[in-house]
């Protein structure tokens, strides 16, 4: 009875490694941009010789489901219970294929087919090429060099690393078999957060800020002997006192409090807000500006398609991504071991043990791949849906308010999953090339309850200063009136923050 209790523990826990291997590995897909993704399967394919390309199908529209094609995958369920009651030869077995896991970073390049070429643009020289750079020239060891790439392809566009260090340290685990603390992943980081520009790879915008004063303060002592009873010194540290003590006053601009609860002079205040206001809230949007309009190459994931009678299709980009299925060798081969399991020698045995294991992990990632497609055709579907009067007239006033949550409904995908596939994907329409995230935005609800996209407002607005009288420009006062007169009853202080959103300055400063 205890052995029984023993095998179904033992089924349970590997039931559940399994499952949540495979839904790490769908997610992981999932959130790919279609150069990567490619060069995922092509990393796949290489080391796993059970998973290939469907030459003969090239051009099919749907991966095909290979659950069902095989009488070799018939009886695996039942060969799974056997094995589990053989510990010895599980034991034995445990590590084969092992090497086999160890997948390499992706780096993302250009197509070589050219016809995709007019896709991409932006320098040649992207945002995470200028990291990696500088990593080159770093004095790390082999692994920390790797770990800290993988680091880099997870930033943001803006420089910021949002995920979280013990998701990365799962995907580095499974996807990558190298095993590291979240105490030593954030040692990694530590290193990368000195490259520049300041403040790359913080978490937060709290980090981001200290980053580049502690910097600053670094800079100032090998300039002076003694940067503390310097001038600039002393600004240095008040600025960190601010970020590490009153952020929240800070982030509010609550300067009047902020200046009496530090006994500030009002001279002594301005020049330390001033410099405040220097820091870079986004350091890899800055250091985009210097490379190119895109910090990234850019393939399209979707093309959507405008017809005149305003029909809106779409399609996934599939590039250079091929078919896939399982290799019909394999599935042959375990199915002349399995026809003859009563006589298998113990080799035999290991051999078929690793050809299933093998034709399981080409099945799972074919699965996996069904369902990057199948989230992608859902997400981008329901975005259609939403925005279909933007896709049919290309006006950016006409993109409603749309969150995650909205897509997430529509599409019953998890909030998570719709925020993957969004982040790192673009579309090509008839009216340019966008990222997916710049159909979001959220709405401004007025006092009678209408709600507006801020987006939509904005374009009123950056309309409305571009068409003002150059020699005596609007006042935000102003500006909130004229809004009024067109439909958009929003205040002179949300005025003023969509106005430094899109970074148009003050009247005095438009002369």
């Amino acid at each position: 009875m205890a052995q029984s209790q023993i095998q179904e523990q033992k089924q349970e826990q590997r039931l559940q490694q399994a499952v949540s291997q495979q839904q790490l590995l769908q997610s992981h897909l999932i959130e790919l941009p279609i150069q990567q993704f490619a060069e995922r399967i092509e990393t796949e394919m290489h080391d796993n010789p059970a998973l290939e390309s469907d030459s003969e199908n090239p051009d099919l529209q749907e991966y095909p489901d290979y659950s069902d094609s095989s009488d070799s995958t018939d009886d695996f369920d039942s060969q799974r219970e056997r094995e589990e009651r053989n510990d010895a030869l599980d034991a034995a077995l445990e590590n084969i294929g092992r090497d086999d896991e160890d997948l390499p970073v992706f780096h993302g390049g250009q197509s070589s087919v050219e016809e995709r070429e007019e896709m991409v643009y932006g320098q040649s020289v992207s945002f995470y090429d200028e990291l990696l750079e500088q990593v080159a020239e770093m004095e790390l060891s082999e692994r920390e060099r790797y770990v800290m790439e993988y680091i880099i392809r997870s930033l943001d566009d803006d420089g910021f690393l949002r995920a979280p260090l013990e998701g990365i340290a799962d995907e580095l685990a499974i996807y990558h078999n190298i095993d590291l603390s979240t105490a030593q992943l954030e040692s990694v980081l530590r290193k990368l957060q000195q490259l520049d520009p300041p403040g790359i790879g913080a978490r937060t915008l709290q980090e981001c800020l200290l980053l580049q004063v502690d910097r600053r303060i670094a800079e100032e002592k090998l300039h002076s002997n003694n940067s503390e009873s310097s001038a600039f010194g002393l600004l240095l540290s008040l600025m960190r006192r601010v970020i590490t003590d009153y952020f929240d006053e800070f982030t509010k601009k609550h300067w009047d409090k902020i200046r009496q609860a530090m006994g500030l002079g009002e001279s002594q205040a301005e020049s330390l807000f001033h410099e405040l206001r220097r820091l870079n809230p986004k350091p890899g949007a800055s250091m985009g500006e210097t490379i190119g309009r895109s910090m990234q190459q850019i393939t399209p994931d979707f093309i959507v398609d405008t017809l005149d009678d305003g029909t809106v299709t779409f399609s996934l980009n599939n590039g250079e991504v091929p078919q896939l299925q399982v290799s019909q060798s394999f599935s042959d081969l375990l199915k002349e071991y399995q026809n003859n399991k009563e006589g298998l020698s113990r080799q035999m045995k290991e051999a078929l043990l690793y050809t299933k294991q093998k034709v399981e992990a080409a099945q799972s990632f074919i699965d996996a791949v069904q369902v990057r497609r199948r989230t992608l055709t859902l997400t981008m579907k329901s975005i259609i849906q939403l925005q279909h009067r933007f896709f049919e007239e290309g006006d950016e006033a006409l993109l409603r308010p749309m969150i995650l949550k909205d897509v997430a409904e529509l599409t019953g995908l998890d909030l998570s999953t719709v925020s993957r596939v969004s982040n790192s994907k673009y579309v090509q329409t008839r009216w340019g090339i966008f990222p997916l995230k710049y159909f979001f935005s959220d709405g401004y609800v007025t006092e009678s309850g209408e709600e507006l996209s801020t987006r939509e407002i904005k374009v009123v607005l950056r309309e409305l200063v571009d068409e003002e009288d150059k020699r005596s420009p609007m006042s935000d006062d102003a500006l909130s009136e004229a809004l009024k007169k067109k439909g958009y009853p929003i205040a002179r202080r949300t005025v003023a923050k969509y106005r430094e959103q899109l970074g148009i300055p003050i009247a005095r400063l438009r002369k």
